[in-house]
């Protein structure tokens, strides 16, 4: 009876998905508590410095611009065809129903930046990426919704979440990235190594679903990655060119590579549910994260992760 198995699971994944999310009223001074981003100082963003709501392109670019403390606040729909930079010690959050069409967020040469609540759809390659963080130190991005369609090449767009430059403190959270072909993109390029060695990121609680590839991608470094949901992507995790990571308590369906190696990355992986495919990643040396988390089991990830990820808050 594997057919009806698999019918019941198939079922399972639809109701979850289709089940309404989960409305959190939250601070706009809120702190990184989780993963690299809470090390070297944590990263606290624009918390306790001046609050603006903005409603278009241009009062967005102004607003996020610059070192001093500040929450930004985005109010509904923002058009465009370009990437906003963003200033250090800011806190970028958008209000229930809100989104940024064609629009990209770069943190880029900055620190302390947090990055809450926002849905990014539909930003062509042309602009950049969806959301990306080069060469900064101290970021939390939690609850976004990144995605495009897959019914352009893989080129028309560019990446949803890219980490690159040597980004350390990174942590990615309650984050939903789906409908695209390359998602997520750590670590620049195979010959820059010397850059992109000291890249730290952690990735828990997101869910990724029909995805091409780069569920992440990673190159260098080290990565923490736990609690998250892979439904229908063509690929998974990809540890590259000698990244060290840690994978634990993750759920796949719909790949027959949730977990593997190219150009010598590594990983640990304990305790995951690889929906009948296997890990083919050579065991690396990373085994215990610098910080203090508590992590669900494997079992208990999907009705935890799937209905909370994305823009599921209130400010």
């Amino acid at each position: 009876m594997k057919w009806f198995a698999s019918f019941l699971a198939f079922a399972a994944i639809q109701a979850i998905s289709a089940a309404p999310a989960i409305v959190k009223r939250v601070s706009a001074n809120d702190v990184a508590t989780l993963g690299y981003a809470t090390l070297n100082g944590g990263t606290t963003g624009g918390s306790g410095g001046t609050t603006t709501t903005v409603s278009t392109l241009s009062a967005l670019t102004a607003a996020v611009s610059g070192s001093a403390k500040k929450i930004v606040i985005i109010s509904g729909t923002i058009t465009g065809n370009t990437v906003v930079k963003v200033g250090a010690n800011t806190s970028v959050l958008g209000k229930a129903g809100s989104s940024l069409v064609g629009v990209g967020l770069r943190i880029i040469n900055v620190n302390n930046v947090i990055v809450r609540n926002i849905k990014i759809s539909k930003v062509l390659a042309e602009a950049g990426d969806a959301l990306s963080v080069q060469a900064s130190h101290q970021v939390w991005i939690d609850h976004v919704d990144l995605s495009s369609d897959r019914d352009h090449d893989k080129d028309f767009y560019d990446g949803l979440l890219d980490l690159t430059h040597g980004v350390t403190g990174i942590t990615v959270t309650n984050s939903k990235l789906y409908n695209h072909w390359k998602a997520s993109l750590i670590g620049h390029s195979d010959n820059n190594g010397a850059e992109d060695t000291p890249i730290t990121v952690t990735m828990a609680n997101n869910y990724f679903t029909n995805l091409s590839s780069r569920t992440p991608s990673f190159r260098f470094g080290h990565g923490h990655i736990f609690n998250n949901v892979f439904d229908s992507n063509n690929d998974g995790i990809n540890t590259r060119d000698g990244a060290q990571l840690l994978v634990e308590n993750n759920v796949w369906t719909g790949t027959n590579k949730p977990l593997y190696s190219t150009d010598g990355g590594f990983a640990v992986a304990t305790g995951n549910d690889f929906g009948g495919a296997s890990n083919t990643a050579p065991t690396g040396s990373f085994t215990s994260a610098p910080y203090s988390y508590s992590k669900l089991a494997a079992s208990a990830v999907r009705a935890a992760v799937v209905k909370s990820a994305g823009q599921t808050l209130s400010f």
